[in-house]
């Protein structure tokens, strides 16, 4: 029976959606259509406690949006500003809810960019490293740290229940061959689409046609688009990209912020 839920707390690339300073048809849609808006990515995994995956700069935000009121421990994919930049918010809810220490997990490069960058509020953190390949326990669920190619030290998440094989990674290019080989048959592929036809950058994303090659060749039962910029290279409404994504009859989908599904 399943008892976790999974729920994509932001699904979009660093520049968000709409982007400030940009007024292509992909920022002006998500102006009027709030369906089309999308935050910098984290996700939640809930059963009786809640963990994150990343904290990004919307957190306070996203967690007003879901009425999250607790988060008992964290994961990280990697330590680039649009996934730690809302850890500032865990050291008030450590200093004025929680009252101890929030268990964060990394790898050795992302605990060190963090120790760094928030070297004021590392009292608030019991920060765990975790290598490549190795596995945490939480709240009934399994979560592998498999290598992305990305940033030094980047993550993507392999999480087991009893129920579900799921794998989310926010940014990679193309799949490490080992963590390929751990994701065949997967049930649910939830993965880097940053870019609309040309990808700029083929050594650290995949673009929407990648992405969904790449999870059609490892057999993945249901596929979610995400990290999508919707104007890298070429400007992608909403509607244009669902309608691109028909052929696909529901196997292909791009996630949306607050999506919530069991897992």
């Amino acid at each position: 029976m399943k008892n976790h839920t999974f729920t994509f707390m932001g699904t979009g690339a660093g520049c968000g959606v709409p982007s400030f300073f940009c007024d292509c048809p992909a920022c002006e849609e998500a102006r009027a259509n709030p369906r089309a808006r999308r935050g910098d990515c984290g996700t939640m995994i809930k059963g009786e406690k809640t963990l994150f995956i990343d904290t990004p700069p919307d957190l306070r935000h996203q967690c007003i949006r879901e009425n999250v009121r607790r988060i008992d421990e964290v994961l990280y994919t990697h330590c680039h500003s649009d996934h730690v930049g809302g850890l500032l918010e865990l050291e008030y809810l450590v200093q004025l809810k929680q009252k101890e220490a929030l268990p964060v997990y990394g790898s050795a490069e992302t605990l060190a960019g963090i120790a760094q960058e928030f070297h004021y509020m590392t009292y608030a953190l019991d920060m765990r490293e975790i290598a490549p390949m190795d596995t945490v326990e939480f709240d009934g669920v399994k979560y592998t740290a498999l290598p992305c190619t990305h940033a030094a030290g980047t993550y993507g998440y392999l999480i087991e229940t009893g129920d579900t094989r799921m794998f989310y990674a926010s940014d990679t290019g193309k799949l490490p061959s080992e963590t390929y080989e751990r994701l065949q048959d997967i049930d649910i592929l939830a993965m880097d689409a940053t870019f609309w036809k040309n990808n700029w950058s083929p050594a650290a994303h995949h673009s929407v046609q990648e992405c969904i090659e790449e999870g059609l060749s490892l057999n993945a039962g249901k596929i979610y688009l995400t990290h999508l910029c919707m104007h890298y290279d070429e400007p992608i409404t909403l509607v244009e990209l669902e309608e691109f994504l028909t052929q696909y009859e529901g196997r292909v989908e791009a996630a949306h912020d607050g999506l919530t599904f069991e897992i």
